[in-house]
């Protein structure tokens, strides 16, 4: 959890897809500085980026950020943003939420 600005960003059970594995040491540290200072910037003015337009992610507020070829999903309170998922974006996006979020149910 972080605290920024009086801004609580949470990334507590977010699932990722963020294979480190694929990328050699100093390419998977610069794509994890990349991701992670582009969710540390979600303390200022957070609802910049889109909500979804499909559902049911539109109508449950989960916002797309990309980075490089990531997607940041996240969601807002009044102080605090939630990070949700971050999937690689060459992906069926929609697909991997939607399994995720069954698969959570169970």
């Amino acid at each position: 959890m972080l605290f920024l600005n009086g801004f609580d960003i949470t990334l507590e059970g977010a699932d990722h897809d963020v294979d480190v594995r694929r990328f050699n040491p100093r390419d998977a540290l610069n794509q994890y500085n990349r991701i992670a200072d582009a969710i540390l910037s979600l303390d200022e003015y957070p609802a910049r980026y889109p909500l979804f337009e499909c559902e049911p992610e539109h109508s449950q507020g989960i916002h797309r950020m990309i980075v490089n070829n990531y997607v940041v999903c996240y969601v807002m309170d009044s102080d605090k943003v939630t990070i949700t998922d971050i999937l690689y974006g060459a992906s069926d996006i929609h697909s991997k939420l939607e399994n995720r979020h069954l698969s959570n149910d169970r």
